[in-house]
């Protein structure tokens, strides 16, 4: 079933996987557009604005801590209802020879700012959504490699599986409120990251559109939790995945009955 959601926050979405969920998005659903590209917001408030949609931008850089909390406050007063987590930043390289300013800008923008935002502002999606007797929505961009350690990418596949852990886990959690939770888990996507990333180019070869992960994460939100967005990557991860969803299930349980023996203290 359709969500009709009133305003969107998007991240990363001067780009790449971020800037197709601003394209894909109903035209009936508000925005709130944020990323490091100025030019590239005004393009897109410019162009996304029609049929009366309004459109916010901010520019903002989630490295840094003074923006994180600048986005919070503006997002808190626009009622946002559906919030995509998709801002990520990643280096291709041999880890002992990766500056250390990078390797944490790599924490501070998957991590650090996937968690702050999502705690300030999850809360006040869930009151609306009672009150407003609708649901509102959460997708966390993870990646493949959230599922398994990758060499050169150490750093970058341990966020994306703090990113895919935080979004299950949140899940189950808030599995009786009225809030979807989705981790999206691209493959190769067709994007600048490579070049950013500083990533050989026969790792991307047979690269999903940016817009194709984008459409399926909308389509898997309320429906899954965890969506691989490549085919071929679901069979090849298919023991990993079955096995974990067997160790979460029993996991799952025990801290249910945890918790619910706690609150009778």
């Amino acid at each position: 079933m359709k969500r009709q959601y009133k305003r969107a926050l998007i991240t990363g979405a001067t780009s790449g996987i971020g800037k197709a969920f601003a394209d894909v998005i109903p035209t009936s659903t508000d925005l709130f557009l944020t990323g490091r590209n100025t030019n590239m917001l005004q393009e897109l408030q410019t162009r996304l604005a029609i049929n009366g949609r309004a459109v916010e931008v901010l520019e903002a850089d989630l490295r840094v801590k003074a923006d994180r909390r600048l986005l919070i406050d503006q997002s808190e007063a626009l009622d946002i209802d559906l919030f995509i987590n998709n801002a990520g930043l990643g280096y291709f390289s041999n880890f002992t020879e990766t500056l250390s300013e990078d390797e944490s800008a790599m924490v501070d923008v998957n991590v650090v700012a996937v968690h702050e935002l999502t705690h300030a502002l999850l809360p006040g999606m869930i009151k609306r959504a009672k009150e407003n007797g609708q649901r509102a929505g959460l997708i966390v961009v993870s990646s493949v490699v959230g599922h398994l350690p990758m060499p050169y990418f150490a750093t970058y596949a341990a966020t994306k599986a703090f990113d895919l852990a935080f979004a299950e886990g949140l899940a189950e959690e808030l599995s009786q409120e009225p809030i979807d939770i989705l981790a999206l888990c691209p493959g190769a996507t067709a994007t600048d990251f490579q070049a950013r990333a500083g990533a050989p180019n026969d790792m991307f070869d047979r690269a999903e559109s940016s817009i194709s992960v984008a459409r399926k994460g909308m389509r898997a939100l309320g429906r899954r939790r965890v969506l691989i967005s490549q085919i071929p990557m679901r069979f090849g991860l298919f023991y990993n995945t079955a096995i974990h969803r067997i160790a979460s299930t029993g996991a799952n349980a025990y801290f249910k009955r945890l918790m619910r023996h706690g609150s009778k203290q």
